[in-house]
């Protein structure tokens, strides 16, 4: 076996084992962009996972208390596996999600950064003593990993947003309960096989595929499970959040988003056109944190929308494993439909069709690269995700009302701006209602800093030195009679 087979898994991993569905129920994975199936993963349920957090409970005395630099140590090692086999993962990534190749080899190198960086930042992941008001009194703070984690993933980005979960909670010392998303769940069940290679011990990396109602069920009613993380819509998160209260269990949430990308009369043009490619087109548009709307100021409108065209007519679409190819296949036909939908209201009500507009000649789930002029906020996707590869832009005529526009909304996730004032980008640092704003650049992820929104768009950071807080309880002990 060799190529993306290599690492395709079509058992769960549960307690050291690899494991089917106590019924021997299972769920076709389809290629996107081919309608094949590759195979099939096992429909597990409430049974299944709760042997997997029995497990993950029972490694989490043995694992929590690993000599610190053993515990790192393995994820050095599991850092390595991932670049050493960065070609076959990513492949396998492309063949179930659609990505083109060199996205896909991208995800999986960010993917073992965040295992290198969260190796190298547990060693940093300090507590403190702090000065008494009572002499003979000492005041100490400690830092401990919560317990077990029960993490669920997304199908947009199926590798790198389990690295960032599993990274913190892994170098910390939790133990980990993974349910990857149902569309592309071989890249979650590659890390249970990698995690098996490196000497992870059994138990302390449990991932599992089936139902997400009965999964998220199971791990939300266990109290041995102490925290959640969830990367998808905000609609779901907010019911893990109702649903942790009753055993009052950490959550981190990263939620849905609405990215404004605003383009000012002084932004460097060719370089604001490359950052909207890199943003909207990034995976199909099929990113919380892509741009949804931009915002372009009148003296420079038609000269971005002209070049945005005719980069947006440039573009190869296919199948993501053939040389050049920039947009693959959309996720599924209700994803087509969708923004089928969101544009039939935007031309509904005034919107242009610039360029694209249909599904793509290529048939299934392929779509053209679309662009809209026209845009205005009364059009639904200036309050919902697009989740495509559609650009709307909107014409604004102050740094007031862009800014206006641009917060319009319930979400709070990712933002941009391009701009070549320093004073207008600090002004937008505190104008704009987001959790993370890219000034002249179009891709901001990085392992370095913190990512995550405010207002409906979640809690927590994931990446940067905040990245460890969620998968730590801090302790206060306080010694007397000294």
């Amino acid at each position: 076996m060799s190529g993306y087979r290599t690492w395709l898994r079509e058992k769960n991993f549960i307690s050291g084992q690899w494991v089917g569905a106590d019924d021997g129920a299972t769920i076709d994975v389809t290629n996107p962009a081919s309608g094949e199936v590759i195979g099939t993963v096992p429909k597990a349920g409430e049974a299944e996972t709760l042997r997997a957090i029995d497990a993950a409970q029972s490694a989490f005395p043995a694992f929590s208390g690993m000599a610190l630099m053993d515990r790192l140590g393995l994820l050095w090692k599991l850092h390595d596996a991932l670049m050493d086999n960065q070609a076959d993962l990513a492949e396998l990534l492309t063949v179930e999600m659609g990505k083109p190749l060199a996205e896909a080899l991208g995800e999986i190198a960010i993917g073992a950064q965040y295992v290198r960086w969260f190796a190298e930042e547990a060693r940093r992941a300090k507590g403190e003593i702090v000065p008494a008001g009572v002499n003979g009194r000492r005041i100490l703070v400690t830092r401990h990993p919560v317990g077990v984690v029960g993490m669920i993933t997304p199908w947009n980005f199926p590798s790198s947003m389990l690295a960032r979960k599993l990274a913190p909670a892994l170098a910390v010392g939790c133990t980990v309960v993974a349910k990857p998303a149902t569309a592309t769940p071989y890249s979650g069940l590659a890390w249970a096989a990698l995690s098996e290679e490196v000497g992870f011990p059994s138990g302390t990396v449990n991932i599992l595929t089936g139902s997400a109602k009965e999964i998220a069920g199971a791990m939300m009613a266990r109290d041995e499970v102490r925290k959640i993380t969830f990367t998808g819509s905000t609609a779901v998160g907010k019911e893990l959040i109702r649903g942790s209260a009753d055993t009052v269990k950490k959550v981190s949430m990263e939620l849905g988003g609405n990215a404004p990308f605003l383009v000012f009369d002084d932004a460097d043009l060719d370089a604001a056109v490359e950052g909207v490619m890199t943003s909207k087109y990034r995976n199909m548009g099929q990113t919380c944190v892509c741009a949804n709307r931009i915002y372009v100021q009148s003296g420079i409108h038609d000269a971005f929308v002209e070049r945005l065209v005719e980069r947006t007519r440039a573009m190869k679409v296919g199948d993501g494993r053939e040389d050049g190819v920039e947009q693959g296949p959309m996720i599924d036909m209700e994803a087509v439909e969708k923004v089928e939908s969101l544009l039939a209201d935007a031309t509904s009500k005034g919107a242009e069709v610039a360029i694209g507009g249909n599904r793509h000649a290529l048939g299934g789930q392929f779509f053209e690269p679309t662009v809209l002029t026209g845009a205005t906020q009364d059009m639904a996707f200036a309050q919902e995700e697009i989740f495509g590869p559609l650009a709307p832009v909107f014409r604004f005529e102050t740094e007031e009302e862009a800014i206006a526009m641009a917060n319009d909304t319930v979400f709070g996730l990712a933002s941009y701006a391009y701009t070549t004032d320093l004073a207008r980008a600090f002004r937008l640092n505190e104008g704009l209602q987001y959790g993370m704003i890219g000034i002249n650049s179009g891709l901001i992820t990085t392992v370095e800093a913190p990512f995550g929104g405010v207002k409906e768009s979640g809690m927590g950071k994931e990446g940067g030195s905040q990245g460890l807080d969620d998968y730590l309880d801090t302790k206060y002990v306080c010694i007397d009679g000294l």
